[in-house]
């Protein structure tokens, strides 16, 4: 090895380990941002059955997690006129046997239907806080739709005028960047997971940069929800750095051992795990 080769191998090495550390470095939660989701086990859009006798994201799901003393995890979308929804699927077939895309369609057509075929319909995210009231934790994930600068801005107005814990997490971390540079004070999360499991949610280089938090460096998450099972290298790191680690979706207490916050469906575990 020359000398120059002596210097510049350091170098570089030294220079690509700073490059990863900033790319995936979280933002730092404070303790009282903290204090009501960190050691919490979060019922997965409510305490619904595997079945959907007791649908997901349902008032009635809620409710049951409530009385257990479990958070609770929810999703939003917006409607074509503005109304913000609780609902996962960007499309109504799986749960609503019908046709079209939640985001196109106006609340007069979706208060109505069905959730899988029972009593139950969906509920706004306002039904939703209101039947909550402050008695647990929420974790908001805010789905990537096309108007997600209205949704975003919508979802904060319901957040702020609203008595009670709420985080944001999202896969898109433009959304989580939104919620950085106009509601600091918000714990903020990303989601992600492996870069094979985006499937046709992402290309390639979309799938590889967002399954290593490569685009913390726009959003700052406080905590990264990962999918349970082996991390990559930088997601690690980012756990090394600070990020609370979020467990999702746990159907086993084993969870417990290698996060700070479980998000859990189909079992029931203890309210609390610290």
């Amino acid at each position: 090895m020359n000398k120059f080769a002596k210097i510049a191998l350091p170098f570089a090495f030294a220079s690509a380990a700073a490059a990863a550390v900033y790319m995936v470095k979280p933002a730092k939660a404070t303790e009282e941002q903290k204090l009501p989701f960190v050691g919490r086990n979060i019922a997965h859009r409510g305490l619904f059955t595997e079945d959907q006798f007791t649908p997901e994201n349902s008032l009635s799901a809620f409710d049951l997690a409530i009385q257990a003393g479990y958070g609770i995890e929810l999703d939003v979308h917006i409607t074509e006129d503005d109304r913000i929804v609780v609902f996962h699927d960007d499309t109504l077939e799986r749960m609503c046997d019908a046709e079209g895309r939640v985001e196109d369609c106006f609340w007069a057509e979706l208060k109505n239907l069905p959730l899988s075929g029972g009593d139950e319909t969906m509920p706004l995210l306002s039904d939703v806080l209101n039947l909550v009231g402050g008695r647990c934790p929420i974790i908001l994930e805010i789905k990537p739709d096309r108007r997600r600068n209205e949704l975003c801005e919508r979802t904060l107005e319901f957040i702020r005028s609203y008595n009670g814990d709420i985080c944001v997490e999202s896969f898109d971390p433009r959304i989580v960047a939104w919620f950085r540079k106009n509601a600091p004070e918000i714990l903020r999360g990303q989601l992600s997971q492996p870069a094979g499991d985006f499937g046709d949610a992402a290309n390639k280089l979309q799938a590889f940069a967002l399954g290593n938090l490569l685009t913390n460096f726009i959003s700052r998450p406080h905590f990264v929800a990962y999918k349970i099972g082996k991390k990559p290298f930088l997601v690690r790191l980012c756990d090394r750095l600070g990020a609370i680690k979020v467990g999702w979706t746990a159907h086993d207490p084993s969870a417990e051992f290698d996060n700070d916050v479980v998000i859990f469906e189909h079992y029931r575990p203890s309210q609390r795990f610290r």
